[in-house]
């Protein structure tokens, strides 16, 4: 049977919610959004990205490589992003729906070093680890999807990603999300979902595997990003756009300047995605916080990421697309 959790900030006696934004809120973040994406725009250098943006109407300078995104491009591809997801486990029993306000969790990623587990010894994350960690995820019954938890430093960066997968998904039966950074690795990553799935048709009924990229703030979507996106969308299978923009780095130092170009850099990932194939399942995605001043470094943990996180949350809300949000 698959899992259907309980929901979040419902309006009842039984529970409390945290609304961080009220709707008037939600409105002026949406609105500055649409203006940040049709008079500044978005900037990527793919070529292919470039041509699906024209084919919906947005203009393109294709000189300077920018993107115009009118406000109705924007809110069609709201509109045709599916508001429930399906995101499959090796077992069906692991099954997950991503809707409304239900609440899932999974693994932080993506640690390049670790502490030893025998030895104690703080070391550079390997292929091992990323086993121990499958195994491990698979056990526990809090955690409802795996996340690529480690880098594979052990083995070439051209197949390290590869092989993350493939440890996952040879040692999970829950739903396993990963990077792709390329077309090739996009592509490289749906053979070996449709392998793990049961073929290309029984992939499209229950998708087992789902990717993240990151735009690069501020208001930038490189080929590594729009690849994987154009690449998933063909698919059919499910994709998160996930911002990781730096309050005073990246991005704007107060944190609602900072929702705005989060969100335009979300919003023009999806309205790549839809403009790729309408309906095709993007998910809204963050790893947004502040930028640590005295390192120049993103701080994991802190009041603001959860500040953040819980903003972004409401506006995925608002817009009726599943999320997927950092976490400490």
């Amino acid at each position: 049977m698959s899992r259907r959790l309980i929901s979040s900030g419902v309006e009842d006696i039984r529970g409390f919610g945290l609304f961080g934004l009220s709707p008037a809120s939600l409105e002026q973040i949406h609105a500055a959004t649409l203006e940040v994406l049709w008079h500044t725009g978005i900037k990527t250098v793919c070529r292919e990205a470039q041509a699906y943006y024209e084919g919906v109407g947005c203009t393109v300078d294709a000189a300077n490589h920018m993107i115009y995104i009118p406000a109705h491009v924007v809110e069609d591809a709201i509109i045709s992003t599916p508001a429930s997801v399906l995101l499959a486990g090796r077992d069906p029993k692991n099954d997950l729906h991503l809707e409304g306000t239900r609440v899932n969790f999974c693994n932080f990623s993506k640690g390049v070093n670790v502490v030893d587990p025998d030895t104690g010894a703080y070391r550079p994350s390997c292929y091992e680890d990323q086993v121990r960690v499958a195994i491990l995820v698979d056990a526990l019954a809090q955690y409802d999807l795996l996340d690529v938890a480690v880098e594979c430093r052990d083995l070439p960066p051209e197949i390290g990603n590869l092989a993350s997968y493939q440890a996952m998904a040879s040692h999970s039966t829950k739903h396993c999300t990963q990077s792709a950074h390329s077309r090739r690795e996009a592509e490289k990553f749906m053979e070996m979902a449709f392998a793990v799935a049961g073929g290309k048709e029984a992939f499209a009924r229950r998708p087992v595997a789902s990717t993240v990229v990151c735009p690069t703030s501020p208001l930038t979507i490189s080929p590594e990003t729009t690849e994987p996106i154009i690449v998933y969308a063909e698919n059919n299978a499910p994709c998160t756009v996930l911002s990781m923009a730096m309050a005073g780095g990246t991005s704007p130092v107060t944190l609602a300047g900072t929702l705005v170009t989060h969100n335009a850099e979300v919003l023009a990932g999806i309205v790549l995605g839809q403009a790729v194939k309408k309906g095709a399942p993007n998910l809204y995605g963050s790893s947004t916080t502040i930028m640590d001043l005295s390192s120049a470094t993103a701080t994991i943990g802190c009041p603001e990421l959860a500040m953040l996180s819980a903003a972004v949350a409401r506006l995925a809300q608002f817009y009726k697309i599943p999320s997927y949000v950092a976490g400490s």
